[in-house]
Parts: structure tokens; C-alpha cells; sequence
């Protein structure tokens, strides 16, 4: 059965971004998104002020990138145990993660973290994990730089969105600054080549999942077998932004910090038709992100009715997310261990 057409809300941000916007307009746009959060969890942005340079340089670096000899891309697994480089198909089952038993998805991923921090005692403190350095491959020409400038540009619209969130949830606008001035966020490129065969029983491109952190940033390029997201009716919705829009979920972690007042929403990424699998290779450049190491996540003030308590015990950004990565990678052979996820990652 295919997904229902999209239920997700399309928003312009550009009030946030307007001096001359008024009190009352800025106002609207915060309940605008409040609204999405608790309905779906989802929203499309427009106006957000990403340069489209900056995207279409991304997205082209990108498809370079995949399009390389295998032995290019094996030039970026890392030697160690990273959460960094390239992820050949087969290594992840994102099901995986909310303990669903799943086969491995069908995408190939290149991942980086932060770059560019100080350097103090905090983030080297995290150098062999979270602040661990990045694996770049030996090609092809101007691929790192564009990934960097997608990645500030997305660091950034992260921090207005974050903003824009406090604002929603009728705290002061900085609220979560103190919160992710050393955020432990990730850019992964997912490539999901045109099937060849038929998949396994129960197996998708990307296995339905909720996200670890506070918010995604998704940029895909139009092709059958799309992002779907869960309704509160149980349906499926596809999501196809239009040109210049962007995606943006919740995490886990602002389910939590809001007390389920907003959802983090199941969503998956389904196969293609088979009268579309010629024409359904797709790439989407994928923003996690994710508050400080050492952020405490605990209900908020606004989302807690008098007399009641809590429904989640506080926990730390960087504890939430080893636990979930740890569940979701494939076991793999010891030659090949280089690119496991251990117990202690981060």
C-alpha cells in the first residue's frame, strides 16, 4: 500500500529572520511550530537562509563521492574504532535501536563530526570519541570543503532552530544555548543506490526509528522510495520537500526535555516501487543534531503541570546517544572490526 500524501506542515522561518518583523508575527511563527511538534514531530522549513550554493555544492561533492571507485571510499574507514568515515551497505539496521529486530538497511553513509573546536581541557578530554579527528578519503577534489561549509551552515540553522524551539515552548529565546555551545552533532551523506534485487523480508533503506538527539536537519534529492513518517492514526506519510526546503524532526532528547509534550515520531525510509527502481538512487544529507556530552537533559519548567512529575529520568546528551548507537550496527568480523561501535564510544 503506498504511504498517504504528506501530513507534515510546510513553515516559512523568515519572521525570525526579519527586523522588521512584528512581535505578534514572530509570535504566530512560535505557535506555528509549536503545533507541529506536538502533532507530528515534523516540519518543512522554508526561508531559513541556507545559501543554495552551499546545498548544491554538498550535494554534489556528494554524489561525486559515491560515484568514486570502491577503493576510494575504503580510503575513509577509519583504522580505529571512530564514529567517523565510511560505512559501506550492510553495516547498520537503524531498527535496531529502539530493539527491533531488523535486517541491515540498504544505504551507504560517509559521516563526520565536529571540527574546528578549541583546544581545552573539555574537548580533549573527548578526543577519542565525540571530538575523535575526522576521516576524509583521498577524493575526490573539493569534497571535504563543501561537506565543512554545509556542516557551519547546518551548525548554525541548528542554533536558530533551537532558539526558535525556546520560543515555542514559552521560555527566554537562549534557553538551550548553554546547552549546545559544545554539541557533539553529526553530518552523515546517505547514499541509497538503486535497488538490485529483490530485498529481504522485513528490510528497508532505512528501517523505521525515532532520532537520539535534539532536532535533524534532512536535505533530500527528489527519487521514489522517500522519507515516511509515522501519523498519531498509524499511517505512513511520505515527505518530499519542495526546491529550497528542508526537513526538520525532533530527537529523542526533546521528547524528554518536553515530557513528551512534543513527539519524537517513528519514520523510516521506504523502497522504491518496482516500476520506479531505475529512477529511485537518492542522496540526503542528514544533520544530526545532538546537545553537549555532558547536557542534562530533564524535563523543562513549561512542560511540567503543577503536581505532576516527570515521565523520564534525567540523563546526560552524551549517555543517550552511545546507548542507541551501540544497538545499531551490524557485528562484523575481527579483521574487519576497525569500524565496529564500541561499548565505550564517546
Amino acid at each position: 500500500m503506498r504511504p498517504a500524501p504528506s501530513a507534515v506542515p510546510v513553515i516559512d522561518l523568515s519572521a525570525y529572520y526579519d527586523p522588521a518583523a512584528t512581535p505578534d508575527a514572530r509570535r504566530r511563527l512560535a505557535q506555528e511550530i509549536d503545533r507541529a511538534c506536538c502533532e507530528i514531530g515534523f516540519l518543512v522549513i522554508a526561508g531559513h537562509r541556507v545559501p543554495p550554493s552551499t546545498l548544491q555544492a554538498a550535494f554534489a561533492a556528494a554524489f561525486r563521492f559515491f560515484d568514486s571507485p570502491d577503493a576510494l571510499k575504503r580510503s575513509a574507514i577509519p583504522s580505529d574504532e571512530r564514529v567517523r568515515g565510511y560505512e559501506p551497505m550492510g553495516r547498520q539496521a537503524l531498527a535496531r535501536s529502539l530493539e527491533q529486530e531488523s535486517p541491515t538497511d540498504l544505504f551507504e553513509r560517509f559521516r563526520f563530526g565536529a571540527f574546528g573546536f578549541p583546544d581545552d581541557d573539555y574537548h580533549a578530554s573527548r578526543a577519542n570519541g565525540w571530538f575523535a579527528p575526522n576521516i576524509w578519503p583521498d577524493g575526490p577534489a573539493g569534497f571535504r570543503w563543501a561537506l565543512e561549509a554545509y556542516y557551519r551552515a547546518m551548525e548554525s540553522l541548528a542554533g536558530d532552530l533551537m532558539r526558535l524551539f525556546a520560543m515555542a515552548l514559552d521560555l527566554p529565546e537562549q534557553y538551550f544555548d548553554k546547552s549546545i555551545d559544545r554539541h557533539i552533532s553529526s553530518l552523515c551523506i546517505n547514499h541509497y543506490p538503486a535497488p538490485v534485487g529483490e530485498p529481504a523480508p522485513g528490510q528497508l533503506r532505512a528501517g523505521a526509528h525515532t532520532d537520539y538527539g535534539s532536532l535533524t536537519i534532512v536535505a533530500p534529492t527528489p527519487a521514489a522510495g522517500r522519507l515516511q513518517v509515522m501519523t498519531r492514526s498509524g499511517v505512513w506519510t511520505e515527505i518530499e520537500p519542495g526546491p529550497g526546503e528542508l526537513v526538520v524532526n525532533l530527537g529523542d532528547l526533546m521528547a524528554q526535555w518536553t515530557n513528551n509534550r512534543w513527539v519524537s515520531t517513528l519514520h523510516r525510509v521506504g523502497n522504491p516501487d518496482p516500476s520506479e527502481a531505475g529512477v529511485s538512487r537518492r542522496m540526503s544529507l542528514v544533520f544530526f543534531h545532538q546537545p553537549n556530552d555532558d547536557a542534562l537533559i530533564e524535563c523543562i519548567p513549561t512542560c511540567l503541570a503543577a503536581g505532576a512529575v516527570p515521565s523520564f529520568a534525567p540523563v546526560t546528551s552524551g549517555e543517550h546517544l552511545r546507548m542507541k548507537i551501540n544497538r545499531t550496527f551490524e557485528p562484523i568480523d575481527p579483521p574487519q572490526s576497525s569500524s565496529a561501535i564500541p561499548s565505550t564510544v564517546g
